[in-house]
């Protein structure tokens, strides 16, 4: 078959409905909390076919310390001539501009990115991502974990230097074609999720907390989404759980909610806020869990598929933000 063959077939099969043009993001960062900064972006530009455009790659100056040296090996001496974020906004922005964000577990990458963008008073030009975590899990690839370094070994593709936003900006690329092409010869729906400007961000350095641990040693691209999440000690709920959620009532404290899958708002945030509020975090899902939380209902997570056997009542992040707003007061005993 010839180029011009394949290319013809190509056309025929593939799905309207997918996007135009993607843009496949790495950042590397001073840390993994909300208040850590971008150190490093790189930005390849792809077609609707997942062809490469063009790439793109800067320093960023965090003006604070760049955190784990051992992993990026970018230090404060390194970075104290690059450009501020508020320097490269132009730039980025215009690669980002009407693609979809493609990143290896992209909620982190989204996050960073828009936390960002608030810092500098602007709005990312994004309004939907695509996380290669979960496209690899739409297609069922046999991969031993969702590591970065498993997905590019599954196409053949060879990581030159780990942790390196450009070099794992291009492994990504690499790897995302054949996943894209897979997908549109199966007609599989594509994970995308909407990317919801943040309004919500800390300029305050990381201090230590109590309970609070960031694990390096896993990283967006070097992990799955829990394995680098900072571990967190929350106190007990004070509440009985009254039982599962209503759709014509409102949350009510003592329920026990459950998250799955990728979030617009900070995780941490969102979870904060929902023990502010007096309701229970579940780290998984039971026939006690009141809710279930998750903006990918059709995606085959554990938590999903069990909400699914339970007849556990499933809500999006949009409508939970909402409810949050008024939970209603435990009942007394009185």
């Amino acid at each position: 078959m010839t180029m011009l063959d394949d290319q013809t077939t190509a056309a025929a099969t593939w799905p309207t409905a997918y996007p135009k043009g993607y843009a496949v993001v790495d950042v590397e960062t001073t840390g993994l909390s909300r208040d850590d900064r971008i150190i490093s972006a790189a930005v390849y530009r792809l077609d609707a076919h997942g062809d490469v455009v063009d790439h793109w790659y800067t320093l960023v100056n965090p003006e604070r310390d760049p955190g784990p040296t051992w992993i990026h090996g970018l230090t404060s001496e390194v970075l104290e001539g690059a450009p501020l974020f508020p320097q490269i906004v132009g730039e980025l922005s215009a690669r980002l501009d009407g693609r979809v964000l493609v990143a290896h577990n992209a909620m982190f990458d989204w996050s960073m990115l828009a936390r960002e963008y608030a810092r500098a008073g602007h709005t990312a030009p994004v309004q939907q991502r695509l996380c290669t975590i979960a496209l690899a899990k739409e297609l069922a690839l046999p991969l031993p974990n969702h590591k970065l370094a498993s997905l590019a070994a599954h196409f053949g593709v060879v990581q030159q230097q780990a942790h390196h936003a450009l070099d794992d900006a291009r492994v990504l690329a690499e790897a995302f074609r054949p996943s894209l092409h897979a997908a549109a010869q199966g007609q599989v729906r594509l994970p995308l999720l909407e990317c919801r400007p943040l309004t919500e961000w800390s300029d305050t350095p990381a201090t230590p907390r109590i309970g609070y641990q960031a694990s390096y040693g896993g990283g967006p691209g070097g992990g799955s989404p829990a394995s680098w999440r900072p571990s967190r000690k929350r106190p007990a709920c004070p509440y009985p759980n009254p039982g599962r959620y209503r759709a014509d009532q409102p949350l009510m404290q003592g329920m026990r909610v459950a998250f799955s899958g990728d979030t617009s708002v900070d995780r941490d945030l969102l979870e904060d806020r929902t023990v502010e509020a007096g309701l229970h975090v579940a780290s998984s899902v039971s026939r006690l869990t009141s809710v279930l939380v998750t903006n990918d209902p059709d995606s085959a997570t554990s938590k999903t598929l069990k909400a699914k056997s339970f007849g556990t009542p499933v809500i999006d992040e949009a409508a939970y933000t909402h409810l949050l707003r008024d939970v209603a007061p435990a009942p007394s005993d009185g």
